[in-house]
Parts: structure tokens; sequence; C-alpha cells
């Protein structure tokens, strides 16, 4: 390797390690919220599968925060006096969903209101996480609801036996390899795996019917796994309002009395390509990225190699 190639690698690291470490170092502390604004709205953001670290096509996580520190953040921000809570997922973590929800009812607690901003999807742990809402809003096309709990896994015994494979286990317990894809469950553990799976259903339930202030038995009628559109899901109450996420915004500066147009604050950590190339679309900026990196370096070595 040159050293011209040599030394653009060595530049490229350096520039990713400035762009990761401006991504803690300049993040706005609780003690330096000084300035109480009268007509601020903060908005949190809780996109893709909950629970998951989605990565870019260079396999590198993207930075928006976690919507839990997000929440948090928000909670300890003086300067805002409503919420939007937007929200574009298919679901994920049960965990994760619970603590989101939680996260919200504390948020409230404080004495900000919290409008719920459905997107394309809001639906399983994308809806528990909706119901930590004071006021939730769904496009008439969002799909939503989709209230129950799953679990699979496939079965490959079979594909083994013709290939000539065995799968050899040594374990602490009976039940320790429960759920391997070379055998069958036992009905013992087929019985272990719903009693799981129904009490995270009653967990869901409950939270539902908490969040929504709606009985137990009316929640279980809607929460037999199928989806709503958002104008469906207004029907029969499970979302309050349709609309877009300025209406959202809209109704959060309505209930929070603030005159005049809101001013939004985000609480999602910027993405390093946004840090770089600006504040417009992160697909957009990574292929501008990608392409000015490609010019400097790739390129480049491959020129110097020849």
């Amino acid at each position: 390797m040159s050293k011209k190639a040599l030394g653009g690698i060595v530049i490229l690291v350096l520039v990713f390690a400035i762009v990761l470490a401006s991504l803690f170092l300049t993040q706005p502390s609780t003690e330096s919220q000084k300035t109480v604004s009268s007509n601020t709205i903060g908005v949190v953001t809780i996109e893709g599968v909950i629970g998951d670290v989605s990565s870019n096509i260079l396999g590198i996580p993207q930075f928006t925060s976690d919507p839990v520190e997000q929440i948090r953040r928000a909670q300890e921000d003086n300067t805002v006096k409503a919420v939007v809570v937007k929200i574009n997922s298919p679901g994920g973590s049960a965990a994760k969903s619970v603590e989101i929800y939680t996260e919200l009812k504390r948020l409230k607690e404080t004495g900000k209101k919290v409008i719920v901003s459905m997107g394309d999807a809001a639906a399983s742990g994308g809806y528990m996480a909706a119901c930590g809402g004071d006021i939730i809003v769904a496009n008439p096309a969002t799909i939503t609801g989709s209230i129950g709990v799953i679990m699979q896994y496939t079965n490959y015994e079979g594909l083994y036996d013709k290939l000539g494979l065995k799968e050899i286990t040594i374990k602490s317990g009976p039940y320790k390899d429960m759920g391997s894809p070379t055998r069958d469950l036992t009905p013992e553990e087929k019985r272990i795996l719903q009693g799981i799976i129904d009490d995270t259903y009653e967990q869901f339930v409950e939270i539902v019917s908490e969040g929504r202030k709606m009985p137990i038995e009316k929640v279980k009628e809607l929460a037999d796994g199928r989806i709503f559109t958002g104008r469906q899901a207004l029907k029969v109450g499970l979302v309050d309002k349709l609309g877009d996420f300025y209406d959202a915004v809209d109704i959060a500066a309505k209930e929070a009395g603030i005159k005049g147009k809101p001013v939004l604050k985000y609480y999602t950590t910027p993405s390093p390509w946004s840090i770089l190339f600006g504040s417009t679309a992160q697909s957009t900026l990574q292929e501008r990225g990608l392409e000015i990196l490609k010019v400097l370096f790739i390129d480049k070595w491959l020129l110097n190699s020849k």
C-alpha cells in the first residue's frame, strides 16, 4: 500500500472519530437550559423496530437517540410546555415498548401535555407506546392496532436429516435448549412458552386499558392481533383524532396554551452525515457523503495503485 493511500485511510478514520466525538460532546445539558421559552414544543421520535439499532448501508449504527433517553430529556427540559411523540414503528421488543410507555406516563406527571402523532405505522409495540399519550392523532391511512404477542421459530430438523447433520447439546437443565431449531418442542415446553405469551399479552391489554381508559373486556374484543387503519381505529376508540404531524403540533400548542406559532425542539441526536453535510434528508446526505469519500479516497487509491 502506498503512503498516499495509507494517509487517506488515516484521514478517513480521523474524520469519523471527530464526528463521533462531536455527537457526545455537543449534547445540551439540562443545567445549561436557563431561558424558558413560552412557545416551545418538544418532539420525541420513535422510528423503526422498537429495541432495534438500525444501520446504514455501511453497517454503521444510525445516531438517533433511544426513545427513552429522548423522553427523559423532555422531562428535564424546562423550556418546553408540551411534547409531540412521532411514532412510525411496526412494533418490536415488548420490554422496550413497556419502558417507553412508562416513561411517557412519568413525562405527563411533570404537567406537560403529551400528544402522539402516528405516521405510516404505529402497531403492536408501537401502539403500546402510543397509549402513553394524552391524545393520539393518527393519519386516516395509518396502520395501527395489532394488539397481541407472537413468538416464532423455524424447525430445521428435516433439513438436518437430509444433510446428515446432527446437533449435539450439553445443557444444565431440561429447558435450557427450549426452542432449538433442530427439534420439536415438548408438550411441557409449549406450555411454558404459551404462559410467557399469555402473561405478556395480559400486560399489553392492561396498558391499553389504562392508557385509553377503556374497560378490559372492550380492549380484549379488539386485541386479537388484527390491524386497523387510522380511520377504523378512531371508530373503535383506539385513537382520538385524525390528522398529520402538524395537526398534532397544533393540538399540543392549544393544550399547552401556546399563542402563535410554536417552536419545535427535537431530541434526536444528529447523524454524522447531517453534521458533516447539512440538515437535509439523511438518505441524500449518505449518498453525498459516500460519493465524497469515494472521490477522496477510493478513486484516489485505485489511481495510485495502478
